[in-house]
């Protein structure tokens, strides 16, 4: 069963939205507990955030990011773009996300170690 461009055109349009959202959810849970954004400054982060889009994704960030890449990737050009989306993935999880748990890890100690065990990584 295909779906047809227009069908396309709407999930594409859903999931970039959805991205979007994922994306302002975490911006003001980090606000809120008035912490770093910056993902290069990670040492500057005064506290876990844990609650609220953090609740469900680790890395809620990202997740918006990808979201939208797929959104795009599904208007433009599907089989390129999800191949580009599953390379951000790897590439984002190598290089950003697991030294940024390993920085976590040694801020935040035994409070991370029980969020890592309760929340997923992505979703």
């Amino acid at each position: 069963m295909a779906i047809n461009f227009q069908g396309l055109s709407v999930l594409s349009f859903i999931l970039i939205l959805l991205g979007f959202g994922v994306l302002i959810m975490a911006a003001r849970s980090f606000k809120e507990h008035s912490t770093t954004i910056n993902p290069i400054k990670i040492e500057t982060a005064s506290s876990l955030v844990v609650s609220g889009i953090f609740n469900y994704s680790r890395n809620p960030m990202y997740l918006g990011m990808a979201l939208i890449l797929i959104g795009l990737s599904l208007k433009f050009n599907p089989i390129g773009g999800l191949i580009f989306t599953a390379l951000f993935i790897v590439f984002i999880t190598r290089f950003q996300i697991k030294p940024e748990e390993k920085a976590m890890q040694k801020i935040f100690g035994e409070e991370f170690v029980n969020y890592k065990n309760k929340v997923r990584r992505w979703l």
